[in-house]
C-alpha cells in the first residue's frame, strides 16, 4: 500500500518538469486507457502544452517576438516556461517574470534594452486588465489649495523609466510611424483613455512629476520633484485628457 502510494507521489512530482521539458523522459507509471505505456500520448500532450504556452508568450510580447525573430523567440519562451511555469490557469497574468528572465538570459546579453521593452509590453497588458475608474471633473482642480492636494491616478496608469529608448523601439515595431532611433533613455506613461491602453513618451521632468504623484506626494511636492523645465499645464492637460486622474484629496488625506 505504502509502496503504491509512494510511486504515485513520485510520478506526480516528475509530471510537471517532464511536461515542460521535451528532453525529459516520460514519467514512470503513466499508462493509457488499456494499461499500455503512455509515452506517445504523453509526447503529444507535452508538445501541445508547450506550443500553447509559447503562443501565449507571443501574444503577450509581440514586440520582443518581432525584435528577436520567431524561431529564436519560441526557443527563448521554452527556456522561460521551464523555469517560470504558469501558477494559475489565467494566462494573461503570466509573464511578469519575463523581463527579469531576459536580464539574465546570456543569449540576449547584447540586447540590454529587451528587458525594459518587455516591461513596457507587460505594463500595457496590466493597464488593459486594470479596474475601471471614473475620470475626475477638470473643474475639481480649480481650487486655491491645489498645491496641497494629492491626486489619485486611475488604476490603469503605469509609469516606466528606462535608460533605453523603449517607447521609440516599441513604436517603431508596432506601426508604420517613422521613428528616429537614438540612445537616450525615455520615460513612458501608460494610460487607458478608452478601451485600449496607450503609451506616451514623457519629458524627464514630467516623468519625475508623475512618479511623485504615484508615490502619494502632494501636487506641490510633485512639482518640486519635476524641477526646472516642467511644463505643468501641458502635463496636467495630458493626464486629464487621458482620463488618468481619478480623484483629488485635500491636505494629508489620501484618496481611496
Amino acid at each position: 500500500m505504502q509502496n503504491a502510494l509512494l510511486k504515485k507521489v513520485n510520478a506526480m512530482t516528475a509530471f510537471l518538469p517532464a511536461l515542460l521539458d521535451p528532453a525529459a523522459p516520460v514519467p514512470a507509471g503513466l499508462v493509457g486507457p488499456h494499461g499500455r505505456p503512455a509515452g506517445r500520448r504523453f509526447d503529444v500532450y507535452r508538445n501541445n502544452v508547450v506550443s500553447s504556452l509559447c503562443d501565449a508568450m507571443e501574444l503577450g510580447f509581440p514586440v520582443i517576438h518581432k525584435l528577436v525573430g520567431g524561431e529564436f523567440f519560441r526557443a527563448m519562451a521554452g527556456a522561460f516556461l521551464r523555469t517560470h511555469p504558469p501558477k494559475t490557469p489565467v494566462l494573461f497574468a503570466w509573464g511578469a517574470d519575463f523581463p527579469g528572465f531576459l536580464e539574465g538570459f546570456p543569449p540576449v546579453a547584447q540586447l540590454p534594452y529587451l528587458a525594459d521593452v518587455a516591461r513596457l509590453e507587460l505594463a500595457l497588458r496590466e493597464s488593459y486588465h486594470a479596474a475601471d475608474a471614473a475620470a475626475i471633473d477638470p473643474a475639481a482642480l480649480e481650487r486655491d489649495d491645489l498645491a496641497e492636494c494629492r491626486l489619485r491616478l486611475a488604476p490603469p496608469t503605469r509609469l516606466l523609466a528606462s535608460p533605453y529608448p523603449i517607447h521609440t523601439i516599441w513604436r517603431a515595431n508596432t506601426d508604420d510611424t517613422p521613428a528616429e532611433l537614438h540612445d537616450r533613455g525615455e520615460w513612458v506613461l501608460v494610460t487607458r483613455p478608452g478601451f485600449d491602453p496607450q503609451p506616451t513618451r514623457l519629458a524627464p521632468e514630467a516623468g519625475r512629476f508623475v512618479a511623485a504623484l504615484l508615490s502619494g506626494k502632494t501636487l506641490g511636492a510633485a512639482i518640486d520633484a519635476g524641477r526646472d523645465g516642467l511644463d505643468l499645464a501641458e502635463t496636467l492637460t495630458l493626464l486629464i485628457g487621458q482620463n488618468a486622474i481619478a480623484a483629488l484629496a485635500p491636505g494629508k488625506e489620501l484618496p481611496q
